[in-house]
């Protein structure tokens, strides 16, 4: 373990450290049903803790401090309360392998309560966002660059897990405007569209419906023009490189085609 944790970081990516952290979280599902609701809804569970199987996971070590995330009562709903501070960790859905390829749509809604000070994800000192729903890919090894081929490789043989090759993040961003599409600071095999911005909006729901295979194609569509299988979906939080701290909530996360 602390050979590979040393071998991340002098490679100096932040993918290997995200992909590897998200190990526990992808593990296979052949006897998963495809009956019913594709993602649990937070609305339907009971008590504080997010229903399973979503499951919170974090850096390898615990040396950075979990995003907080609990169910809470708010305007006559049960929804998903999301708290930053100076953290990290993702709430990761995983996906049976039916998920359609083509047409699926992703809905939610979220509120941004308290606004992350100081974020910036054009650097990587700023690389933290107080709110982002993510999907993530299984894009065939053949259509990366060879470092980032060889990086991954050695995370999936490190993990024993087929690790998402892209990540695509919807982003609630402080300065940058709605519709900006950029890589991740440390890897482009995390790519960023930022839906809304700033606090203007602060307080207030906002609704988002994605078509997962046009914003695919618009953030990865010069390595592949087809979207390839959804391995799972993450809900998330992270301050861990601005040391600062937001507060948000967030409803149910679905997909249909």
């Amino acid at each position: 373990m602390k050979a590979l944790v040393s071998t991340i970081r002098h490679l100096g990516t932040r993918l290997a450290l995200l992909v590897y952290a998200l190990a526990p979280a992808m593990q296979a599902h052949a006897q998963a049903s495809t009956q019913g609701p594709l993602l649990a809804a937070f609305s339907s569970a009971s008590g504080v803790q997010p229903p399973s199987p979503w499951r919170v996971v974090g850096v390898p070590g615990g040396k950075i401090s979990l995003t907080a995330y609990a169910l809470v009562e708010l305007d006559g709903r049960k929804v998903l309360r999301v708290e930053a501070d100076k953290s990290y960790g993702n709430l990761v859905h995983d996906l049976p392998a039916a998920v359609p390829e083509a047409g699926v749509q992703l809905r939610w809604r979220w509120r941004l309560d308290e606004a992350l000070r100081g974020g910036d994800l054009r650097r990587r000192e700023g690389d933290d966002s107080p709110l982002k729903v993510c999907a993530l890919f299984d894009m065939p090894l053949d259509k990366l660059g060879l470092i980032e081929r060889n990086l991954l490789r050695l995370a999936r043989a490190a993990s024993g897990e087929k690790l998402p090759s892209a990540t695509l993040c919807y982003v609630w961003d402080g300065t940058l405007a709605p519709g900006t599409l950029l890589s991740n600071a440390y890897t482009a095999r995390v790519r960023f569209i930022v839906l809304d911005s700033g606090e203007q909006r602060l307080g207030q729901w906002v609704a988002h419906s994605r078509n997962l295979g046009a914003d695919f194609r618009r953030a990865f569509g010069k390595e592949s023009d087809a979207m390839p299988p959804l391995q799972a979906v993450l809900v998330g939080a992270d301050a861990d490189n601005t040391g600062g701290r937001s507060l948000g909530h967030v409803g149910d996360v679905t997909l249909s085609p």
